[in-house]
């Protein structure tokens, strides 16, 4: 693909450009976040002091219940009516207070806790309310208010509209938990009780009163009224206010979406989690019914100090995105108009930087054509001025090389032939390493196939000599025989000592090159054609204590197997490593061939074991190569896949000097 050719003066502007959009995207970015983090922040500080102010009209209601209910069982009338049992009076007289106070229940007991009076549903009385945690605690003496769960069938000995208000089925909320249950029938009550004690100190009952929080919108928009006093957003009323009997919502001004009150929802999983199981503060946005909301939760508690409830409060989320939005979109269109402004400023102060770099472009262009004397005026100290000296002092040193260029021609033709002369050396060299290794070969295949039948010749031919007697033609045919036998013997152990590795003759040596030599020799093969060689040598490798020729006859032997494992076909890739923490030097041979298989890994440097057909090897050019590597005190090791090729490793100590052997 061809890109288009820009100017420097586009090129520099594009750059400037790039980074002003960068830096003002980061900005704004980074400016979002702060300013949506700092609106959050206020928003959830707001909440919290609204659910503080929610708390002290849900306590002053709770008081005020505690009150009504304190005061008249200190009435004296009330104690003289009880005394005298005159509870048709009591029957009036505390139906009047409940209505007047607007109480849901008021309700008297005797000293045990059975029920005398009960304002509400009179036709029930005499049941037991000693066990009641609240109404148990007055009979021990005192005035006490706490939020309480009434059971349906407590509710109905009240009142069975009482119980029939407290009713919900569930409403499919959003993100709530799943309940077994789709109903709830128990009801949240906010409860005082009193004892009622006469001018002796003498109990004489308990009186307890209370208001079903069920469907009574009193607290919460007495909240909603004090806290966001009818504060709206684009029609939609801000504040709310929830009083929850566990996760139900039981009191509520939160909207739904045909605009009545979201009693019968639930609250969020999140919430639940954290308020009612946790039973920790919940101050953060969450999702209320169909809206996002910046809410607070605290959890209402019993008289047991258990969890039965939730008190909430919160605000439309919606208003402070809305603020950070047109806030950040203020500040955009200010960074657009300053990016506009700095274009137009960088469009013009780029000529101090695109006029020079013009003349230098003449003075190249003269350059080229030969003149190398020309030069650059410098007009300036800064780094276009540095830019035109260097130019100026690249036309000299250009005439300088220049120089040289003619005088290397003249002398590059008498290198090429000496280069010509060590290529000739080096071609006869090859050609003498591979006689050396056909005859090495060809010396240990005659002594394993002769030197076993040839010893077995030699004595029975002693001992047929031995029983003949001398005189005889055949004595003399046998001497003949035992002389051209030793003859034969004495070739073999011959062929054996050539065959024979020697004694290294330890010398310093550089790894890299005996790798690179061992590969000049054997590249040129016709086996070698269609392999590509890969090079990976270390540059910061120490010179070594080897024999060059021994150590070449191994890298060799290697590469001639991985070569003919890969039939004349792939890469063999070779690399040398040294760490400066490791005292060895590796070098790897990986071919990309038919790999060695895991039954044949084990025998691969016995003497005469080979892989290769009849006449092909003698199964000793590894078991050599291990020889001269152990004479080194190295190692060898190869690891194999089948189909994905073998990699030999040469592990070599990197010692300095031949006496440490």
């Amino acid at each position: 693909m061809k890109f288009p050719s820009f100017s420097l003066r586009t090129k520099i502007i594009l750059s400037f450009l790039l980074v002003i959009i960068f830096g003002g995207l980061l900005s704004l970015v980074t400016g979002s976040r702060l300013i949506k983090n700092t609106l959050i922040s206020q928003s959830q500080d707001k909440v919290r002091h609204d659910l503080s102010a929610a708390w002290m009209v849900y306590n002053e209601k709770l008081n005020d219940i505690k009150e009504i209910v304190s005061l008249t069982a200190d009435r004296e009338s009330l104690h003289d009516y009880l005394k005298n049992q005159r509870y048709d009076i009591l029957q009036k007289y505390l139906n009047r207070v409940r209505e007047d106070w607007g109480l849901d229940i008021l309700t008297l007991t005797d000293h045990s806790g059975e029920v005398l009076v009960r304002t509400r549903n009179p036709q029930i009385a005499g049941d037991d309310q000693s066990q009641d945690e609240i109404i148990r605690w007055a009979l021990k003496r005192g005035v006490v208010a706490h939020s309480q769960i009434v059971s349906r069938e407590e509710l109905i000995k009240e009142g069975e509209d009482l119980a029939d208000k407290a009713y919900f089925k569930f409403i499919p909320t959003p993100k709530a938990v799943e309940r077994p249950e789709n109903e709830e029938t128990s009801g949240m009550i906010l409860k005082a009780a009193a004892s009622v004690v006469d001018e002796d100190n003498d109990l004489l009952g308990v009186l307890y009163g209370g208001i079903l929080l069920s469907r009574d919108y009193t607290i919460v928009d007495r909240v909603k009224e004090i806290v966001y006093k009818g504060a709206q957003y684009n029609g939609v009323e801000t504040g709310t206010a929830t009083i929850f009997q566990h996760d139900l919502r039981v009191s509520t001004n939160v909207p739904t979406t045909e605009g009545g009150r979201a009693i019968g929802t639930r609250v969020s999983k999140e919430v639940n989690d954290a308020v009612l199981i946790e039973g920790k503060p919940w101050i953060d946005r969450a999702f209320v019914v169909n809206d996002w909301y910046i809410t607070a939760y605290e959890p209402i508690k019993n008289i047991r100090d258990e969890i039965i409830g939730i008190l909430y409060v919160g605000v439309l989320e919606q208003p402070y995105l809305d603020t950070a939005n047109r806030v950040m979109a203020s500040f955009g269109l200010i960074a657009v108009l300053m990016v506009f402004l700095l274009l137009v400023i960088l469009y013009f102060s780029t000529d101090r930087i695109i006029k020079p770099l013009h003349r230098m472009v003449e003075a190249t262009e003269k350059i080229s054509q030969g003149d190398l004397s020309h030069k650059v005026e410098v007009t300036s100290s800064d780094e276009i001025g540095y830019l035109a000296d260097s130019f100026n002092k690249m036309t000299t040193d250009l005439e300088t090389a220049n120089a040289k260029l003619i005088d290397w021609g003249k002398t590059l033709e008498k290198k090429v032939e000496e280069r010509t002369q060590e290529l000739t050396k080096m071609q006869a060299h090859l050609i003498q390493s591979e006689k050396l290794a056909s005859i090495g070969k060809l010396a240990a295949g005659v002594a394993h196939e002769i030197n076993n039948p040839l010893g077995g010749v030699l004595i029975y031919s002693h001992l047929l000599l031995e029983d003949t007697e001398k005189d005889s033609l055949q004595y003399e045919n046998l001497k003949k025989i035992v002389k051209e036998t030793s003859r034969c013997k004495d070739i073999v152990r011959g062929l054996l000592d050539f065959a024979r590795p020697k004694d290294p003759d330890m010398s310093q040596i550089d790894i890299n090159e005996i790798v690179e030599k061992s590969l000049y020799i054997v590249e040129g093969q016709s086996l070698f054609q269609n392999i590509r060689i890969q090079k990976n040598y270390s540059s910061d490798r120490p010179r070594i204590v080897g024999d060059n020729s021994q150590l070449q006859q191994v890298f060799m032997n290697i590469i001639l197997n991985a070569a003919e494992a890969m039939d004349g076909d792939g890469t063999i890739s070779i690399t040398t490593s040294h760490n400066s923490g490791e005292k060895y030097i590796d070098v790897l041979f990986q071919d990309t061939g038919l790999g060695i298989q895991d039954e044949d890994l084990k025998r691969l440097f016995e003497p005469f074991f080979t892989t290769k057909e009849v006449g092909k090897g003698t199964g000793l050019g590894l078991a050599i190569s291990y020889s001269i590597i152990q004479k080194h005190q190295g190692t060898i090791e190869v690891s194999s896949q089948t189909d994905q090729g073998a990699t030999f490793t040469v592990r070599l100590p990197a010692k300095r000097k031949a006496d440490e052997f």
